[in-house]
């Protein structure tokens, strides 16, 4: 279990050094998490200790959105000053989304059908 918690670690510090120096506006963790499935997809697998690292940070998973909620609820009255562009940026985000991935989904289909 050590041994996976090293490498989430290990990950999000090399992620964290990348951020710092090559690519400051991209967060850390988020340059670690992408490296680790690199290094996963490389690896092709999961060993056993990370594995059950991440079964167990997934159990309490929920335990990170409280300080979203509190953020929610202190931040009230600018979110209900700001109501239509929020709604409106979700909405169109939303739409956005599913408009790019329909097409990309398009696109790698007709290459396979091709193949």
């Amino acid at each position: 279990m050590i041994s996976g918690l090293v490498q989430i670690l290990l990950f999000q510090s090399l992620g964290e050094l990348v951020s710092k120096f090559l690519l400051p506006t991209l967060p850390g963790p988020v340059i670690g998490l992408v490296l680790l499935v690199l290094w996963l997809v490389l690896r092709k697998g999961i060993n056993s200790d990370l594995a059950m690292v991440a079964d167990g940070f997934s159990q309490y998973l929920g335990l990170l959105f409280v300080p979203a909620a509190v953020g929610v609820v202190l931040f009230l009255p600018q979110l209900q000053a700001n109501a239509l562009a929020i709604i409106s940026a979700l909405v169109g985000s939303v739409i956005l989304t599913i408009a790019s991935s329909a097409f990309i989904a398009r696109l790698l289909s007709k290459r396979e059908s091709h193949e």
